[in-house]
């Protein structure tokens, strides 16, 4: 199967949702909640050893700790391979790549 590549990428700000058209033809609306709860970055996972592992799709219906933000200041590709997100608390070093997003589409 090739590497997943997006069609489209909306942040729906009021709806709380990152919405992705998927060039194979999937559509997919993910909880921006969840998707800062699964935030891919060495901080967030708890050391370099947990990067990497898969993400179980339950994840994305997961809250983040209190106080941290899932309010998406900007969003900018990283290449042709990732998002990556900046959070109203300032975090931003998470980088989403598509293949880590496709596979956790809502069914």
């Amino acid at each position: 199967m090739p590497d997943p590549r997006p069609r489209s990428v909306t942040i729906d700000r009021p709806a709380g949702l990152l919405v992705i058209d998927w060039q194979d033809g999937a559509h997919c609306e993910y909880p921006l909640a969840g998707i800062r709860f699964i935030c891919p970055c060495v901080q967030c996972r708890g050391g370099h050893e947990l990067m990497g592992q898969p993400v179980d799709p339950d994840d994305l219906q997961q809250m983040p700790a209190e106080g941290v933000s899932t309010e998406v200041v900007a969003a900018s590709f990283v290449g042709d391979y990732a998002l990556q997100i900046t959070w109203g608390d300032g975090h931003n070093s998470g980088i989403y790549g598509w293949s880590i997003l496709r596979p956790l589409c809502p069914r």
